[in-house]
């Protein structure tokens, strides 16, 4: 294999991996903004059952005060109603705690709404405390886990970036412009291998002649139709190579 081939392959996979790695540290940041938003909405949820039950307890507490204000109300009048000089006067201060006691009547049906209604929303509220108690720790340790994945990933995209300027310090300018030319086209991929007489990434027959000079390996060459590098790899004869290695003692 052209050396300069080994080494535009070599190219390549760091080129491929540091693509890996950035997406990865660019999507973490999307997938933590996603539960927290998850997290915050689940919360506003819960605010608007809290604030729901506390106008329940609040209006709960209003009726307790009106019923107490009509029995005030009703005692005051029973005392001057044994005070009247006429039976008019005695029935109007009967017809007023008639009255008051249809508020307090009044009034307590809307306690028992009420109460019914509070039922469901101290259950809600309790069961989303709980379950918001977990979502946050679930939160804050893949916040954590993020920090940490994104921290090894910039470590291994700073090591592959080095490796890369060492292999393009190697290369000579005309094979680097060819090859970020072709990577640009084709996604990333600038070189494809050559099997059973076909370029692997476009996947057309090579003129035979073609695939000759391929094998030889004297020069870089082009895919006829897709303008990748291309390089064919001999199959390793493993039989030959264990009759090459030395007998052991």
């Amino acid at each position: 294999m052209v050396p300069v081939i080994q080494a535009v392959l070599r190219l390549q996979g760091l080129d491929l991996r540091a693509a890996e790695l950035r997406k990865e540290i660019l999507s973490l940041p999307k997938y933590i903004a996603h539960i927290e938003k998850a997290l915050d909405s689940h919360l506003r949820k819960l605010d608007v059952d809290r604030a729901a039950l506390a106008a329940n307890h609040r209006d709960r507490k209003k009726y307790d005060d009106d019923i107490k204000v009509q029995e005030q109300k009703m005692s005051k009048l029973r005392e001057q109603m044994m005070q009247a000089k006429t039976n008019d006067q005695y029935r109007a201060f009967q017809h007023e705690i008639e009255y008051c006691q249809q508020e307090i009547r009044k009034a307590e049906d809307h306690i028992l709404d009420l109460m019914g209604e509070s039922e469901p929303l101290e259950k809600n509220v309790k069961t989303a405390e709980a379950a918001l108690k977990l979502e946050k720790e679930q939160v804050e340790k893949e916040q954590h886990r993020a920090r940490e994945r994104t921290a090894v990933d910039q470590k291994f995209l700073d090591d592959a970036l080095r490796d890369r300027g060492e292999v393009v310090s190697g290369l000579d300018a005309r094979t680097l412009s060819d090859y970020e030319r072709i990577r640009k086209k084709w996604n990333g991929v600038a070189i494809a291998e050559a099997t059973s007489g076909r370029c692997s990434a476009c996947h057309i027959v090579l003129r035979p002649q073609f695939f000759q000079d391929l094998k030889r390996g004297e020069k870089v060459l082009h895919c006829e139709s897709c303008g990748r590098i291309i390089y064919y790899n001999p199959p390793v004869n493993l039989e030959h190579e264990m009759h090459q290695q030395p007998a052991s003692s």
